[in-house]
C-alpha cells in the first residue's frame, strides 16, 4: 500500500511538472492558453532589433531571385548583366554610386559551389561584394588591394555545401566561405565613360565575366538542385514582421552559420530559444509557438521610423558611417540595425543571365 501512494505522489508531480511547461518555457516566456507567447514590449523590440538584419537581406534577396516579374533574375544561380550607368531615377539599389555598372549573381550554395571567372580589368575602380542573409558585407576582391589586374578565378561555397568541403581545385585561385547558402554577389565597375575606347574595352571585359557550378568547372554536368520552399516574401519589411516572422527566421537559421565565439550571433540564437527555434528544425506551423504577428509589425516599424530619424541626424551619422557594412566580429548592433533599416542590399534590373 505504501509503495501504490509513492506512486501516486510521483504520478501527480509529473503532472504538475508538465502541466507547468506547457504555460512557461525555459527562459520564462508565458503562453496563454492558446499557446501563444505572451511578450512584453521590451522582449519584442529585442527581438526585432537583433532579427532586422535577416529580415532585410531575406527580403531582398528572395525579391529579385525570385519574384516572377519585374527585377529579378527568375530564380537562384542566376544573374544580371548591366553595361549602363545608374542615374537617380533607379530605385531598387539604395543610393547607388552613378559612375559604376552593377553586375549581380544570386546564389544557391546548398548542392554545389559557384566558381566566377573574372578577366583582368582596365578600370581603376572594380570591387566584389558578397553577403547572406546575415548582412555582413564581404568584399574578397578590389582593385585598392590590387585585384583584377589579372584575369582571376574564385570559388563560393557554405558550410552546408554537399559537393564541396574547401579542399583546393585546380584553376581555382581564391576559395571564400560564406556564412549563408543563398547569396548575392555585386561587382561595381567603374567603365571610364568619358574615354570612348577604353570604356568600350571595359564593357567587353564585363561580357567575358563567366559564372558556372564548380562541377561543371570541373567539366561534368550541373549537379540536380535539391528543391526548397521558401517562406513568403513582403513587400516590406514589416510585412514579415507581421505575416511569417518565426517561420522566416527558422528558415534563415536552417540556412546561416553562427559563430560560437561571435557575440551578435549568440545573442540572436538566444532570444529565439525560449520561441522554440534553433538552427536546423523544421518549421511546423501546427505546433510552433504562435506570436502577435501585429504587434511585432507595429513595433517594428517604430524602429524603422527611430532608425531612419537617426540616419538624418548628422552627428549620430558621422560617428556609426564609418562603423556601416563591415564584416562579422566588426560590427555592433547599433550599427546593424542602421544599415539594415536605412541601406539593405539592393539590385539593378538588367538581362538576366544564367549560371552555366
Amino acid at each position: 500500500m505504501k509503495k501504490l501512494n509513492i506512486l501516486f505522489i510521483i504520478s501527480c508531480i509529473m503532472a504538475l511538472i508538465s502541466c507547468n511547461n506547457t504555460k512557461k518555457n525555459s527562459a520564462d516566456i508565458t503562453l496563454d492558453e492558446n499557446g501563444a507567447a505572451i511578450l512584453s514590449d521590451e522582449q519584442i523590440e529585442n527581438l526585432v532589433k537583433r532579427s532586422y538584419q535577416y529580415v532585410a537581406i531575406y527580403n531582398v534577396n528572395n525579391k529579385f531571385a525570385l519574384a516572377e516579374e519585374g527585377m529579378s533574375t527568375r530564380g537562384y544561380n542566376k544573374g544580371l548583366r548591366n553595361t549602363k550607368l545608374l542615374d537617380h531615377t533607379v530605385k531598387s539599389i539604395a543610393r547607388p554610386n552613378n559612375d559604376v555598372m552593377y553586375q549581380m549573381a544570386m546564389l544557391d550554395l546548398r548542392k554545389d559551389a559557384a566558381v566566377f571567372t573574372f578577366p583582368g580589368f582596365e578600370s581603376k575602380y572594380v570591387s566584389l561584394m558578397a553577403t547572406g542573409y546575415d548582412h555582413y558585407v564581404n568584399v574578397p576582391l578590389s582593385t585598392t588591394k590590387g585585384d583584377f589586374q589579372e584575369p582571376i578565378t574564385v570559388l563560393f561555397y557554405s558550410g552546408r555545401t554537399e559537393n564541396y568541403k574547401g579542399e583546393p581545385i585546380e584553376g581555382v585561385d581564391e576559395v571564400y566561405e560564406m556564412t549563408g547558402d543563398f547569396v548575392s554577389l555585386v561587382l561595381r565597375v567603374m567603365p571610364h565613360a568619358n574615354e570612348k575606347e577604353k570604356y568600350e574595352r571595359i564593357v567587353n571585359q564585363i561580357n567575358e565575366i563567366k559564372g558556372e557550378s564548380l562541377t561543371e568547372f570541373m567539366g561534368k554536368p550541373k549537379l540536380e538542385e535539391d528543391p526548397i520552399s521558401f517562406p513568403e516574401y513582403g513587400a516590406t519589411d514589416a510585412d514579415i514582421f507581421g505575416n511569417n516572422f518565426l517561420e522566416v527566421m527558422q528558415f534563415v537559421f536552417n540556412h546561416t552559420s553562427f559563430n560560437p565565439d561571435d557575440e551578435l550571433d549568440q545573442a540572436v540564437l538566444a532570444a529565439y530559444e525560449p520561441l522554440g527555434l534553433e538552427p536546423y528544425k523544421t518549421y511546423n506551423s501546427e505546433t510552433a509557438t504562435k506570436i502577435d504577428g501585429e504587434q511585432f509589425r507595429k513595433i517594428s516599424l517604430k524602429i524603422k521610423e527611430q532608425e531612419l530619424a537617426r540616419f538624418n541626424n548628422p552627428e549620430i551619422l558621422k560617428r556609426l558611417f564609418p562603423t556601416l557594412f563591415q564584416t562579422k566580429g566588426n560590427m555592433t548592433l547599433e550599427s546593424m540595425l542602421l544599415q539594415s533599416v536605412v541601406g539593405p542590399i539592393g539590385y539593378l534590373c538588367v538581362k538576366p543571365f544564367i549560371l552555366q
